[in-house]
């Protein structure tokens, strides 16, 4: 098979508490790295910020995105460029940067290492509504990885005619490529009785 689909439910997920609130790990590569080693291409997390004021913790040679889910996020990158963050705005910045943020917010961040490149995309969904996404390689690397992270609402995935998936809130869904020649087409489909919004995550290492 050219993809791999790993379907992660919430439940299956661990929450670690920090100074400042707890993280949620969605996704690590390799399977198996560990965060406080830093021995990873790349991480997908969502946090908690349960105080007002934070520093970032320094993390040399990572590229870090985040996206706020809930909340207002102010964040100040000491002598680069200050950002006011609502729900599904985003910010690109170095983990090496001195980062403090002000307000109490939910948010989903990807780091990567050097050689990889990605990209965020909120997507979001009327009730009864339905969206083709096209998951598409990038040649140039050795693998691609695609995440679809349900923040709210009940979605159903259809990956072919006779193989789907329903994400709830906190459920995730990742897509590994290994052959640079196809591409994977998904139906998306809105299936509750609301406004449902997922977060994309495109990978390329």
């Amino acid at each position: 098979m050219a993809y791999e689909i790993e379907l992660i439910r919430k439940e299956q997920l661990e929450v670690a508490k920090w100074t400042g609130g707890t993280t949620t790990q969605l996704a690590i590569f390799p399977k198996g790295a560990v965060y406080s080693e830093r021995n990873f291409k790349w991480r997908l997390s969502s946090a908690k910020v349960e105080v007002d004021e934070s520093v970032f913790t320094s993390l040399p040679n990572i590229h870090r995105i985040i996206m706020i889910i809930e909340g207002e996020l102010i964040l100040e990158h000491e002598g680069h460029h200050k950002s006011n963050l609502k729900p599904f705005d985003q910010d690109h910045f170095h983990g090496s940067w001195k980062t403090k943020s002000f307000g109490k917010v939910t948010d989903f961040n990807l780091m990567m290492t050097e050689g990889c490149e990605g990209e965020l995309e909120a997507v979001h969904l009327e009730k009864s509504q339905s969206k083709s996404i096209s998951l598409d390689k990038y040649k140039g690397f050795l693998e691609n990885a695609q995440a679809i992270y349900c923040v709210n609402g009940q979605v159903k995935i259809e990956i072919s005619t006779d193989d789907m998936i329903i994400l709830y809130p906190g459920d995730i869904l990742l897509a590994t490529y290994k052959d640079a020649m196809t591409d994977l087409n998904l139906k998306i489909s809105n299936e509750g009785e609301s406004k449902a919004d997922l977060i994309r995550a495109s990978i390329r290492y």
